[in-house]
Formats: C-alpha cells, sequence, structure tokens
C-alpha cells in the first residue's frame, strides 16, 4: 500500500508535514493546535483553542475520507489537565453517544508560548 499525505483546507503546519497521512484505511495525524484557520493564531482562552482544535479534527477527517465517527483514538496535551471541563466540552459536541466515543489520553505537558492544548488522533476508515 501507498502512503498519502492529507492536507487540509483552514490547517497547515509551519513545518513541511501534512495534517496527516494514510495508507490503507488508516489515518494518522500530526499536532492539531487551537488555531485560527484564517490567521493561523492561537484562540486567546482554552475554550476557544479547544473549539477551534476540534474544527481541525473535523476538516482533517474530512480530508482523509472520514468522519468523526472514524475516529479510534485521540491523545491530547494540555498545559494543565485539570482543566479538562474545556475539553470535554467540545469532545461532547463532536461525540456525543456514550456508546460511540474513541478513547482519550490526556496529559500535562510543557507546551510552548500561547499554545494551551494540542492533540493528534487515530482513524480506521471504512
Amino acid at each position: 500500500m501507498k502512503r498519502s499525505s492529507i492536507y487540509a483546507e483552514g490547517f497547515n503546519h509551519k513545518n513541511p508535514i501534512p495534517a496527516a497521512c494514510r495508507i490503507g484505511n488508516t489515518v494518522y495525524t500530526g499536532s492539531i493546535l487551537g488555531t485560527d484557520p484564517g490567521t493561523g493564531a492561537y484562540g486567546d482562552t482554552l475554550e476557544t483553542q479547544c473549539r477551534l482544535m476540534f474544527e481541525h479534527i473535523d476538516r482533517i477527517i474530512r480530508a482523509s475520507g472520514g468522519t468523526p465517527d472514524d475516529i479510534i483514538k485521540v491523545t491530547v496535551w494540555m498545559k494543565d489537565r485539570r482543566q479538562r471541563q474545556a475539553l470535554n466540552v467540545e469532545w461532547l459536541k463532536m461525540f456525543p453517544d456514550p456508546d460511540s466515543r474513541p478513547a482519550r489520553h490526556t496529559m500535562d505537558a510543557p507546551l510552548e508560548g500561547e499554545k494551551l492544548i494540542e492533540c493528534s488522533f487515530i482513524a480506521i476508515l471504512d
């Protein structure tokens, strides 16, 4: 199987890497941030960064040929994981069904500058 790079309109990295990579029906992302799709600036609050990050998750999974239902694992890094409530608000919007949510691992990380949260995900497409 051949690897293919996935790019999503409104999301890009500063480094020369795609938003995600797909081989067969498996998708792995790089780091997904809470940045404004027009300006690339970080949201000014954790809540805004969470909303923007989940909007990017949606863009990237759709650019990969899937939907949020195909996501099986999300890994999240936060400056302060005790503030997971802001993350959970957006999590429940994207994954409202308690019988069909991906696994999630959230951990503290020494994020740089204005970055308060970032994530990556793994998806298996139908």
